[in-house]
């Protein structure tokens, strides 16, 4: 975003930044940090917040940057106004306190990650964030709270689906009108799990369970989900149509995109609306594309000799996406232009079940996205209502009561979900706001 620079360097010169606060350290959080401190003019990161301290402070001191140790609400504030980066374990405090323009929520989380971007919202703070699990579980209220508390929150760029969002509405603005939002993977394996995937996740600095998460098809499904809930989008069918130009060898040559892609269309004449799909197996990758169609027969002619083929359909593509490095963009879209990467539009309108990874019996438990136990799929949120389905974001830490069959569908009746969660309380205020009568397995 050329534009963006230029305010940021103006912001610089006057001496008056952007005042980040991030919400987790992890290996994304601890990034986004090193692009603010190293490489973004006007923006301060002014704290950091981690469940464990020691994580937060690293993210200062790897940079050469002392920290101080804080906890509450006011000595956060008294640091802040001083110019003392904050390391804390008070999250929510954080989120809050006087002296923060934008909290960027990097946690991965669902439960502790919706009270903190609910306090901010409510101290009316912007709200960025690279937390798909929790968007595609209760973004669509998280959304309405913000626009009653006049802020912004929206996901960020850098990662596939603020990607998909900058090429949908650069395609949309060439006159094309987009049809399919699409997300390209390397590889899909429902079974894969944090054992499988140890050896990669070491070798990068990353959680097992989340590349776990990756390769199982619960990352690209909430990816998708928030995508189709910002467009208005569905899925073909539920797990989306998944094309896999591999064969299921991820060895095997990759297909060029503009020739394979092109064959999801054959589902767009039942779905005029817009789908969201991904693929596998393609070139280049990762990376993300849309599909946009054209019906003027002097601007397919021009599209044509512009070597995007005779159309309807033109594959438009980004052929990656560099997650930490693009957030600061973000946050400058949100509190200079008041404008959202990816935000939903309405009413949800898809979500992401929990299936089964393995066969599951009675009083086991459902741990964490990418784990052992069950795997995430897209659906069209009005199947999900329904048949009762179980969003995977809110079956983490719900015990089974009963035994559920490996690639089955689990449902709210089958499980005991932990009490005393706001994010049950958010998904449950999110079914009343949109519906028109509330389903079975919600509790008002």
């Amino acid at each position: 975003m050329i534009i963006v620079d230029t305010a940021l360097a103006r912001l610089e010169t006057d001496g008056n930044p952007i005042h980040v606060a991030l919400i987790g350290a992890g290996f994304q959080g601890r990034g986004i940090v090193r692009q603010i401190v190293r490489s973004t003019k006007g923006m301060r990161v002014v704290g950091v917040a981690n469940r464990h301290v020691k994580q937060a402070l690293r993210a200062f001191t790897e940079l050469g940057i002392e920290a101080v140790t804080v906890e509450g609400r006011t000595a956060i504030e008294a640091a802040i106004a001083v110019g003392r980066p904050v390391a804390t374990e008070d999250a929510v405090a954080l989120a809050q306190a006087d002296g923060v323009d934008v909290v960027v929520e990097v946690t991965g989380s669902i439960d502790y990650a919706a009270r903190v971007i609910l306090a901010a919202i409510e101290a009316g703070k912007h709200v960025v964030q690279m937390n798909a699990e929790v968007d595609g579980t209760v973004g669509p209220i998280l959304k309405a709270k913000a626009d009653k508390a006049n802020v912004v929150y929206t996901f960020a760029d850098g990662d596939q689906p603020g990607v998909q969002m900058n090429l949908y509405r650069f395609v949309a603005g060439l006159g094309l009108k987009p049809v399919l939002c699409g997300n390209i993977k390397g590889l899909h394996d429902p079974y894969r799990n944090p054992t499988t995937q140890r050896a990669f996740a070491e070798k990068w600095g990353q959680k097992a369970s989340m590349v776990a998460s990756f390769a199982d098809g619960t990352k690209i499904s909430y990816e998708q989900a928030i995508v189709a809930n910002g467009t208005g989008f569905g899925v073909a069918r539920r797990g989306m149509l998944g094309l896999d130009f591999s064969g299921g060898d991820p060895t095997a040559p990759l297909v060029p995109l503009e020739t394979s892609v092109l064959a999801l269309t054959e589902a767009l004449d039942q779905n005029r609306l817009g789908l969201v799909d991904y693929v596998v197996g393609v070139r280049p990758g990762p990376g993300v594309f849309v599909i946009g169609m054209h019906d003027d027969p002097v601007q397919q002619h021009f599209l044509d000799l512009y070597k995007l083929g005779k159309g309807p359909y033109y594959c438009f593509s980004t052929p990656y996406h560099l997650c930490h490095f693009e957030v600061p963009t973000s946050i400058a879209r949100a509190a200079l232009f008041r404008d959202a990467v990816l935000a939903p539009a309405g009413s949800p309108q898809v979500g992401v079940i929990s299936v089964a990874k393995k066969d599951l019996a009675p009083g086991e438990i459902i741990k964490e996205f990418g784990g052992y136990e069950a795997y995430g799929v897209a659906e069209n949120c009005e199947v999900i209502d329904c048949e009762d389905l179980l969003p995977l974001g809110l079956a983490l830490g719900a015990s089974l009561k009963h035994s559920i069959n490996k690639d089955q569908p689990i449902r709210f009746s089958d499980v005991e979900l932990p009490s005393g969660r706001i994010v049950d309380q958010l998904y449950a205020e999110q079914r009343t706001r949109f519906s028109a009568h509330p389903k079975p397995g919600f509790v008002t």
